[in-house]
């Protein structure tokens, strides 16, 4: 079985909310061929999940998930607790893990901090293959493959045969997922920033105060308090932190110093 295929890649992609429904379930047939079951997010944040134009979670109708499944929509708190989504924040390639820790294909120290204490029970499954989806303005998407076989620990060859395959499929079906379900924009339309806004940002996001900013740029605090403040009215935030850290997903300024 020819594992990437471009009528596969087309076929999870959503084009339109009359479409998700059939989008999914060619990402379900996937999972299946390969012995696996799909748990897509939309967003690691969100407890809620992916749904078609109807609104019926696609999780039951179209995945397989019952109500005899521990259903991870339903736990509030699945973004802080499961080690899962906690490693999606620090990955952004597929990866999988077990009681024993994550793999990946590339060395990530950032995984070997997280806590997997009681694994099977806070990521709701013995072993997993999971793709992180990383998306726009910070929303992070994920989609956990789960063996059938609910007893099977090590993913190891399942990993390596299939991880590109199923991160090309699993990004392309929420990207898109997102895309089409996204109801009002991040950001408005006028976002973008001056050079003088960015230039202030970059001066506070290695903590100078307005003062110290205005001492450098040679312009008055009051300005300097004008620009910073504009640039929070564009991007949407409500404070100085905020409006650094927006400014930073959207490339305009760096926060590694």
């Amino acid at each position: 079985m020819q594992l990437l295929l471009q009528e596969k890649v087309d076929a999870v992609r959503v084009t339109s909310q009359d479409n998700i429904r059939s989008a999914a379930e060619a990402l379900n047939q996937i999972a299946l061929d390969h012995g696996m079951r799909a748990a897509p997010a939309h967003d690691i944040a969100d407890k809620r999940t992916p749904v078609d134009a109807e609104g019926n979670i696609l999780a039951t109708e179209v995945f397989g998930w019952g109500d005899d499944d521990r259903v991870w929509w339903r736990n509030s708190r699945i973004a802080l607790d499961s080690p899962l989504t906690s490693a999606c924040r620090f990955e952004g390639q597929p990866f999988w893990a077990n009681a024993e820790g994550f793999r990946t294909r590339e060395p990530n120290a950032y995984l070997d901090s997280i806590d997997i204490a009681n694994f099977e029970q806070r990521a709701m499954t013995r072993a997993a293959i999971a793709v992180p989806v990383h998306l726009p303005f910070g929303q992070i998407g994920a989609v956990s493959f789960n063996p059938l076989d609910k007893e099977k620990t090590d993913l190891s060859a399942e990993f390596l045969e299939l991880s590109d395959a199923l991160g090309l499929y699993a990004r392309t079906f929420i990207a898109t997922y997102v895309q089409v379900m996204g109801s009002t924009q991040a950001l408005p339309p006028e976002s973008r920033l001056s050079k003088r806004e960015v230039e202030c940002l970059r001066w506070a996001a290695i903590g100078k105060t307005d003062l110290e900013i205005s001492m450098i740029m040679s312009r008055s605090r009051a300005t300097v308090r004008f620009h910073i403040h504009n640039a929070a009215t564009k991007l949407n935030a409500v404070n100085r932190s905020q409006t650094v850290f927006k400014a930073a997903q959207l490339g305009y300024i760096s926060l590694h110093r």
